[in-house]
């Protein structure tokens, strides 16, 4: 059977919905998972409580929501739009598109279920506070789902960018590749960011009086998180906007393709693990605050040190698009 380009345009689309949709679908659902767990253990400790527990898991739930409805509308975009100038190109351009905003959903809804969590399980221990816990709760859940945002414009400039005039190898491979590095990227830093917020949550619950500094620090510590998926975004806009000259070999093709992945792959780890380092110090913060400042520099240094990793796969992932 023999599919005409306009065809196949169709087909990849209705695949990068899917995908979009799909993997869209999985960090939301256990980040609301999440704040259900926990919201239960807390009514089952503090059942006078039940009202506030039960709008934190609902307010929660709706903010790691977001991340899927980014998904949800990216899904039907692909599906429903008709594509003017139909071209191979189109065709990796929306498989990348619903690859990059599925995978790039998934850090930040899982992220955004973790404080939401810990602000139940803080509600049933110190319901006079809720009001705080709530706040610091939904600052920090929204800190989580940027980068999904990251993918979600990524995606846009998928869709909607005219690819007409460029060629089309390596540009197929810079394409796809662009996808991958912002969607991947965004997986460490969505959950990096949902660790701080967590911690951020209980370090309020234990220690009302320490929210302060507990949330100043919680936001620097977010912020540095960010830069893993702000430098998948990097690539993946000099992917799509530097233009490339054609090629009748596989190497630059290969080349693009890898630079994405290397960007993408690499700024996982880094993500996490600077999550992993400033929800430390917010923890000690709040149990420790006249030492704020020194928590904090050994905070930063250490999250500087877990960045070195992104960073050389920044260097090899420039290397593979402007040296190779």
């Amino acid at each position: 059977m023999e599919l005409d380009i306009k065809t196949w345009v169709s087909v990849s689309a209705f695949l990068g919905g899917g995908l979009a949709m799909g993997l869209g679908a999985i960090g939301a659902a256990i980040g609301e998972g999440n704040a259900a767990l926990s919201a239960n253990a807390a009514v089952s400790r503090n059942p006078e409580s039940s009202t506030e527990i039960f709008k934190g898991m609902l307010v929660g739930q709706a903010v790691a929501e977001s991340a899927s409805i980014f998904a949800l509308v990216v899904a039907m975009i692909l599906l429903f739009t008709k594509f003017a100038a139909p071209s191979f190109l189109i065709i990796c351009a929306v498989i990348s598109a619903g690859l990059c905003m599925g995978l790039g959903a998934i850090g930040a809804g899982i992220g955004s279920g973790l404080p939401a969590g810990a602000a139940c399980t803080a509600i049933s221990r110190q319901p006079a506070v809720s009001a705080k816990l709530m706040t610091n709760m939904l600052i920090g859940s929204a800190v989580c789902q940027t980068p999904s945002i990251f993918a979600l414009v990524t995606a846009f400039i998928l869709i909607f960018s005219n690819f007409s005039n460029a060629p089309v190898s390596p540009t197929w491979a810079a394409l796809i590749g662009a996808g991958l590095a912002t969607g991947l990227s965004a997986i460490g830093s969505g959950i990096g960011g949902g660790l701080v917020a967590k911690e951020s949550c209980e370090g309020v619950g234990r220690q009302p009086a320490a929210s302060m500094p507990v949330t100043n620090v919680m936001l620097l510590g977010q912020a540095i998180t960010q830069t893993p998926a702000i430098l998948g975004m990097l690539v993946s806009f000099i992917l799509l906007f530097k233009g490339f000259p054609a090629s009748d070999t596989f190497t630059p093709a290969m080349a693009l393709l890898g630079s994405g992945l290397c960007m993408g792959i690499g700024a996982i780890g880094p993500g996490i693990g600077e999550g992993w380092a400033s929800s430390g110090g917010v923890k000690w913060i709040a149990r420790n605050e006249k030492h704020t400042g020194d928590i904090t520099r050994l905070m930063l240094v250490g999250m500087a040190v877990t960045e070195s990793t992104a960073i050389y796969a920044m260097v090899i992932s420039l290397s593979l698009i402007f040296v190779l």
